[in-house]
């Protein structure tokens, strides 16, 4: 099979930031690199699971709610996808420090309770909290 465009990145240069990943008919790829790949530092399961539920839920709160198409981790729990519709890697950006901000705001992560989320033991809103403040900071550099 084809390599998708993601794996023919070579991951040794790839650094934390944010990054156009691909453009498909309108459907913008990011990718919010948190930690370089293969260095053994890695977003750990809970804090990864938790910032998941606090941004999706920001960005499908925000002013272009209509054109998040989805968010979600990098199994090499490295980073995070986002997928929209129709915004440019400018305008994805601010979106992202806005919803960094909102996420910091929360006091719980969302959807976290037993009938909301399929494994509601994973969570960790400190570290993610945690993750998020130092990914903010990459994004201002």
């Amino acid at each position: 099979m084809k390599n998708i465009s993601s794996f023919e990145k070579n991951h040794n240069l790839l650094l934390p930031g944010f990054y156009l990943s691909s453009e498909i008919n309108g459907i913008y790829t990011y990718d919010l690199r948190f930690k370089k790949p293969n260095e053994g530092d890695y977003i750990s399961i809970s804090a990864a699971h938790s910032i998941e539920h606090l941004l999706a839920t920001a960005y499908r709160n925000s002013e272009y709610a209509e054109n998040v198409i989805y968010f979600g981790p990098m199994g090499c729990r490295t980073g995070f996808y986002l997928l929209l519709k129709d915004i440019n890697k400018e305008k994805a950006k601010k979106l992202t420090v806005e919803a960094i901000n909102n996420a910091l705001k929360e006091n719980s992560v969302p959807g976290s309770k037993k009938i909301q989320c399929g494994n509601y033991r994973s969570h960790n809103l400190k570290k993610a909290k945690q993750e998020l403040i130092n990914y903010l900071k990459i994004l201002k550099e």
